[in-house]
């Protein structure tokens, strides 16, 4: 399926999701993310802050899991069409951009490249890590920044089903998917 389909698609599936089952489904997500990456201080994780009105998966559970085992956590933050990664603390305060998504109020870049692990969100994860976003394009250039170690793992509510047809050569693939059934390693997966 072409991404333009696909995103239509998992909007309205993740739409149809009550609060309820997004947040056990979050849960779910989390508890499997914990289990399989096993998380531990001084580790540097940049993931995404949910954007509620999507129904994003909750990722708030992990940034106050992160805080309370002192792992380092960095956030994107949209500066003109660049997406720079701040650091936050649990005091950090955060203010609504034009889309609506919370964001630190700081706007210093940490200039750090080798997270970790990058915890992006996405509206469909294919079986060869290929993922479709808003169609933005922030993460792809945010991925090429990245040191070759960084684990890109992606989070979303449903498994793969189909292909993505129109992958682009600028698009960069992930690492791993976390459903919440399951724990996806795509290193290896080839075009």
């Amino acid at each position: 399926m072409l991404k333009a389909e696909l995103r239509k698609k998992y909007m309205q599936k993740r739409k149809a999701l009550s609060i309820d089952e997004a947040f056990l489904l979050s849960e779910k997500i989390f508890n499997n993310f914990i289990e399989y990456f096993k998380p531990f201080q001084s580790q540097k994780i940049h993931i995404c802050i949910p954007i509620e009105k999507f129904k994003e998966i909750n990722t708030q559970i992990f940034i106050d899991y992160f805080l309370s085992q002192k792992i380092r956590v960095f956030v994107p933050k949209i500066i003109e069409t660049k997406l720079i990664s701040v650091e936050i603390f649990s005091d950090t305060e955060y203010e609504l951009n034009s889309w609506g998504i919370s964001e630190p109020v700081s706007n210093e870049d940490s200039g750090v490249s080798d997270f970790d692990f990058v915890i992006t969100p996405l509206l469909y994860c294919d079986y060869k890590g290929n993922r479709v976003g808003y169609g933005k394009g922030f993460y792809d250039s945010f991925f090429e920044t990245l040191s070759e170690r960084t684990k890109k793992i992606g989070v979303n509510y449903f498994n793969p089903e189909e292909n993505i047809d129109d992958v682009w050569e600028n698009d960069i693939p992930l690492d791993y998917l976390v459903t919440p059934d399951d724990v996806l390693s795509f290193s290896g997966a080839s075009e």
